[in-house]
């Protein structure tokens, strides 16, 4: 972010490099967001890739590929240079877009500072970037990348490190003291199953239902998440690992045999994928959350950044897909790389109903499938075949059946885990217990006992997440007596009013007795303190609530405990908790008073 007493910004920001595949190319490319009034007018943005693709040419580059992405969210500039010049590119993005951008009108005149060179010479040009990626080239590093290739293994690097394999069969190496290939214990490295997971809901129970069934086969398994990275059920590294940074940490660890890597929108697109050789990549759902960042401006959109994934798979590698999600499905056919894979038979598809049209269809051409059937059994299928995995109401992670979004991310976990040949044994082995205590999966669809009220402690951060997280509080509450519904709402200020004015909506849809708007301070992205509940509480009272059913509370900690304070016996408190320390506190008050329900 820009500070003012900085000096005038640059006309451009999030400039960056894409060190995998991503949204626009299935291969490293760098991208920038133009700023000021060149960015909307499509002479300027001819400019931009002219140079790009002449200067580009001078270097004796590949075609870049120059893409310019415009949409309601803003404008992306992006192509593709030699990967081992990605930080050069960077600069050279930075010039083009200066250079056309001040054609059109002055950037002192708008405000803008300059920071790469002025010159228009594409000869000079040349010169000056070419002894930037002469400076930026590793020797080293090109051998080894030559090296892994040759054995068909993966090489990951970052700014100091270098990987060659996959877990237990990695080497890592400081980036400054690579070794010659001729010195490298080639037959002790190896690659280990990996799967992605990704999508707007359920990515991090999906993740930790993935590692139970590994764990259940016998494997040492890693993943990371929002909440951090585990292996072999140790924690690594605590905070928000869902990004490039997690993945890295995951796939480098010298335990780990099977690696399962929740793969968030945010690190998608600011950086792209870092792993290119995964068995399966899985898709949960898509939903309007995050619009208005990295040119996200629609659920489409968001489809769209999810099923990059698709670029990591291995050559015989599986696509998981919500078939029931009309909005991925649509995407998805019409996304050359995706529809390739359906072509291929290489895409399986789960719904929560085995009927699903999408399924039937799909089943008809010989793949995979996984719903429920009429009987109320998880059912596989593939053509004739079909094998159950037991009950739904028998899977603890269900709630009796009444989490209908948890029956779909287990549809999708036994589709990703069969993928990577786990054994079935395991995965109903993983089925009949997974779930059953809130420490299986923390902060996911815990369910506790207080005083004779049933709380559920979620992390339900979306219109959508919150509407199925509140559907399943329905589905708990006696129809013979009167219940009361007690609901916390909050959101962190990176949404926009009309997407933080939605999650209220949508609260109020299901009619609660009591709602405790809080206030995250440490989640305000920028907002004055006190903003976002206010706009919370204006759409409570717009779409109908009482104003004596809201109550406002300065932080989470204490907005969660006034409305533990509030449940009587037979009440169901919803609780979507999105603080670690936070949510940690408040289940050991809750086991304190009586455990899990």
């Amino acid at each position: 972010m820009h500070d003012d007493d900085e000096g005038p910004p640059p006309a451009f920001d999030s400039s960056r490099r894409l060190t995998g595949p991503n949204r626009w190319f299935a291969q490293p490319a760098v991208a920038l967001t133009p700023l000021g009034a060149a960015a909307q007018d499509p002479a300027a943005l001819a400019g931009w890739a002219q140079r790009v693709q002449a200067l580009c040419a001078a270097l004796g580059w590949p075609a870049p590929q120059a893409h310019v992405a415009t949409g309601a969210a803003g404008t992306v500039l992006a192509f593709v240079p030699p990967e081992p010049a990605l930080l050069t590119a960077t600069d050279l993005n930075e010039w083009a877009w200066e250079r056309a951008a001040e054609a059109h009108t002055p950037l002192a005149a708008q405000g803008f500072a300059v920071t790469q060179p002025a010159s228009e010479d594409i000869a000079t040009m040349a010169r000056h970037f070419s002894a930037k990626a002469s400076t930026e080239a590793s020797r080293p590093l090109q051998r080894l990348q030559a090296a892994a290739s040759a054995h068909g293994l993966p090489l990951f690097d970052d700014d100091d490190s270098v990987s060659i394999g996959i877990g237990s069969g990695s080497r890592t190496w400081p980036r400054a003291a690579l070794p010659l290939p001729m010195d490298l214990p080639w037959p002790q490295l190896h690659a280990q199953p990996v799967l992605l997971v990704t999508g707007s809901n359920g990515k991090t129970t999906t993740t930790r239902l993935l590692v139970a069934m590994a764990e259940a086969a016998g494997r040492v398994a890693g993943h990371c998440s929002t909440e951090g990275v585990v292996v072999g059920g140790a924690l690594v590294h605590a905070g928000d690992y869902a990004g490039p940074a997690g993945a890295r940490a995951v796939l480098r660890h010298p335990a780990v045999q099977f690696a399962v890597l929740e793969t968030a929108r945010g690190g998608l697109l600011r950086r792209g994928l870092v792993a290119r050789q995964a068995d399966a990549a899985l898709v949960t759902n898509v939903s309007a959350d995050h619009l208005g960042e990295y040119g996200i401006a629609s659920v489409e959109d968001i489809a769209e950044a999810k099923l990059v994934v698709a670029h990591a798979l291995r050559e015989h590698g599986t696509l998981v897909l919500n078939g029931g999600d009309a909005v991925l499905m649509a995407v998805a056919r019409r996304t050359p790389h995706v529809q390739a894979l359906f072509d291929a038979g290489r895409v399986a598809l789960f719904a929560h109903d085995l009927a699903h049209p999408a399924l039937q269809a799909h089943r008809t051409t010989g793949a995979p499938v996984c719903g429920v059937d009429a009987d109320g059994e998880l059912v596989w299928a593939q053509g004739d075949v079909a094998t159950s995995l037991g009950e739904i109401t028998q899977m603890p992670l269900t709630l009796q059946g009444a989490a209908r979004h948890n029956v779909e991310n287990i549809a999708a976990a036994v589709l990703a885990a069969l993928a990577t040949d786990l054994p079935l044994p395991a995965l109903r082995a993983t089925l009949a217990q997974f779930g059953a205590l809130p420490q299986d999966n923390p902060g996911r669809l815990e369910r506790w006992a207080w005083r004779g009220a049933t709380v559920l402690v979620d992390y339900a951060h979306n219109p959508d997440g919150l509407a199925q997280l509140l559907q399943v509080a329905q589905a708990l509450m006696s129809k013979d007596q009167p219940v009361r519904l007690g609901l916390l709402l909050g959101q962190a200020g990176n949404r926009d009013n009309t997407a933080i004015t939605e999650l209220a909506w949508t609260a109020a849809r299901f009619a609660p007795a009591r709602v405790v708007v809080k206030e995250l301070p440490l989640m305000l992205r920028g907002r004055p303190l006190g903003e976002v509940p206010a706009l919370l509480q204006a759409g409570l009272l717009q779409a109908g609530l009482p104003a004596a059913a809201v109550q406002h509370e300065a932080d989470e900690a204490t907005a969660a405990r006034a409305l533990l304070a509030w449940a009587q016996p037979g009440d169901v408190v919803v609780l979507p908790v999105h603080t670690t320390a936070v949510r940690q506190a408040l289940a050991a008050t809750l086991l304190a008073a009586g455990g899990g329900a």
